[in-house]
């Protein structure tokens, strides 16, 4: 005798087409890649030190294989071009270098620039670095009223101020005036610096009032 089918109930024989659809993420977008060469480029333009293979990798978005093929190739353009620049790998990284044959171009400008005056701006953000130092660049811009980010890297670059540590509560990069300083006004140390520093508003008594004029402007918004 042959067995009754068991019945199935409507749940256990709804199609597999009613079950509910899976989620299905949406295609990522990829960015499209900058030629490489370019790319390179831009990136050691920029550099304020070699970097190395995998560094440039990482930023341009190419293999380290085809990076490296890129950057030895453009080493060799700018050999063939004879480009006042090189592209050189030293000490296990790339970076731009000027061509030893102009030389001498690059020391006339450089001379240039350290015999020429300096502009008010700058004699007066020394002023302020020489009375006051160590200090940061935040507080020369609070006694000046002014920035004064590019003015400081002028008197980096003549060598009379320099990095003299770190504010221990803010971190920021503190400076001082140099021994060539000294030299190019005559005088032997900072003590001997004419009595100007009374003439100097006080940099807790400015920060003071600049915090209560800023608020009383919000506050009147």
């Amino acid at each position: 005798m042959t067995e009754p089918t068991p019945a199935t109930s409507p749940e256990t024989s709804r199609p597999a087409a009613d079950a509910a659809p899976t989620q299905v993420d949406p295609p990522v977008e990829s960015i499209p890649l900058a030629p490489l060469k370019p790319s390179l480029e831009a990136v050691l333009m920029v550099a304020d030190q070699p970097l190395d293979t995998v560094s440039l990798a990482t930023a341009v978005g190419y293999p380290p294989k085809e990076v490296e093929g890129a950057l030895t190739a453009l080493a060799q353009e700018y050999d063939d071009q004879d480009r006042g620049f090189e592209l050189r790998n030293v000490g296990g990284g790339w970076r731009f270098y000027t061509r030893p044959a102009y030389a001498a171009a690059v020391e006339s400008f450089v001379l240039e620039g350290q015999q020429a005056r300096l502009t008010q701006a700058a004699l007066e953000t020394l002023a302020v670095v020489a009375y006051k130092q160590p200090v940061s660049r935040a507080r020369v811009s609070a006694v000046r009223g002014v920035n004064v980010d590019g003015v400081m890297r002028t008197l980096l670059n003549r060598g009379l101020v320099e990095e003299a540590g770190h504010d221990p509560s803010t971190g920021a990069n503190l400076y001082r005036t140099t021994a060539n300083f000294l030299e190019r006004i005559g005088i032997d140390s900072l003590d001997d610096l004419p009595e100007l520093a009374p003439y100097l508003p006080e940099l807790d008594t400015l920060e003071d009032e600049l915090t209560e004029a800023l608020a009383e402007s919000l506050s009147d918004r």
